[in-house]
């Protein structure tokens, strides 16, 4: 999203208020910023530009004798005027040193990822496991439960396991269905469901049918758009005095309880690489319009990715947040991308 050009003095007087802002959650008034912002500008001119700034759409004046709060367009310039930073040198060495304790599992790694973004944002931490756009077969086993039952046992790419239960037409001993997914496995090891349904092969009935449950599991596995992600920091954005009215509060909540939050936060164009902000009414449900979202992909783009999100109120401390999602989208990323025998690069850009 483009940044409209203000006057470098106004720019300066608007960010010294969206920073006040977010630190007190009280309106600023000009007194204040001539008192303690220093930046060489008599009250009468501040003054001036905070009217010029209200009446541009920058601020909100809350009660006529009140001070300014930021709108949405003012933290809009506010995030745009933030330049890169990274996360601080020892706060990078604590978290690659707490995910080397945990175990090598993507629940593991996604939920730990959620519990160190809640409590380094100091807002709620959306995490969703990844997940492939199309998921390929790594390996398939069949083990045979009682005549023609069998369980079927398929790993893909990523580390994903899937079990179900499958009838044959017609009993089948353990060491046929070990020739059976020795065979789909030489064949299939690699491929799409779609790759597969489409390969043309000399296959026996039972071989056949073997193929149509591999088909069938991974096809479900390919249409579950949005997983349920792993949630963290509830009882940070409680805290936070914009939701103390139940009604915004309990919007949230219907959102929780029918699994759309993911859904909701992840803009029609979220782009595969570097961090974005939705500030506001930039946010296309109105559940959430109140909030600010900080999001970015993780992975391995075209083959398996996530999402790591912040949600917060739109006085969140942007500075702070947006290097901590930059970071731990980073560290997830090369963590899954092992998974796959992968290298990505240790640094993504910030948006």
């Amino acid at each position: 999203m483009e940044i409209e050009m203000i006057a470098a003095r106004s720019g300066k007087i608007l960010n010294y208020i969206v920073g006040q802002y977010i630190a007190r959650a009280v309106p600023v008034p000009s007194q204040v910023i001539a008192d303690e912002a220093r930046l060489g500008i008599s009250p009468a001119t501040i003054r001036n530009e905070m009217a010029l700034l209200e009446s541009e759409g920058y601020l909100i004046r809350p009660h006529t004798s009140a001070g300014c709060i930021p709108s949405d367009k003012g933290y809009r310039h506010y995030v745009g005027s933030i330049e890169a930073v990274n996360l601080p040198w020892e706060e990078q060495r604590l978290i690659s040193h707490t995910f080397h304790q945990v175990e090598k599992e993507v629940e593991a790694w996604v939920s730990l990822t959620a519990t160190l973004l809640a409590k380094l944002a100091q807002n709620v931490a959306v995490v969703s496991l990844p997940k492939s756009t199309d998921c390929k077969l790594k390996h398939m086993e069949l083990i045979s439960v009682q005549d023609a039952r069998a369980l079927s046992i398929v790993v893909l790419e990523g580390a994903k396991v899937k079990q179900q239960l499958v009838t044959f037409d017609e009993t089948v001993s353990q060491p046929t269905l070990t020739i059976v997914s020795g065979k789909l496995n030489s064949e299939y090891n690699g491929l799409t469901a779609r790759q597969i349904s489409e390969k043309k092969l000399e296959l026996t009935p039972l071989e056949k049918q073997a193929t149509d449950f591999l088909i069938e599991i991974m096809k479900a596995e390919d249409s579950q758009e949005y997983q349920e992600p792993y949630l963290e920091g509830w009882h940070f954005i409680l805290n936070q005095p914009e939701f103390a009215h139940s009604e915004q509060m309990s919007s949230l909540m219907e959102l929780v309880e029918r699994r759309g939050l993911l859904k909701v936060i992840v803009p029609s164009k979220l782009s595969p690489h570097g961090v974005q902000v939705i500030i506001g009414n930039e946010n296309k449900d109105v559940a959430i319009q109140n909030c600010s979202v900080v999001i970015c992909r993780y992975g391995l783009p075209e083959e398996a990715t996530g999402t790591i999100a912040v949600l917060g109120p739109t006085r969140m401390p942007y500075s702070r947040t947006i290097p901590t999602v930059d970071y731990l989208s980073s560290v997830l990323g090369q963590l899954v991308a092992g998974l796959y025998g992968r290298e990505i690069s240790g640094e993504q850009d910030m948006k």
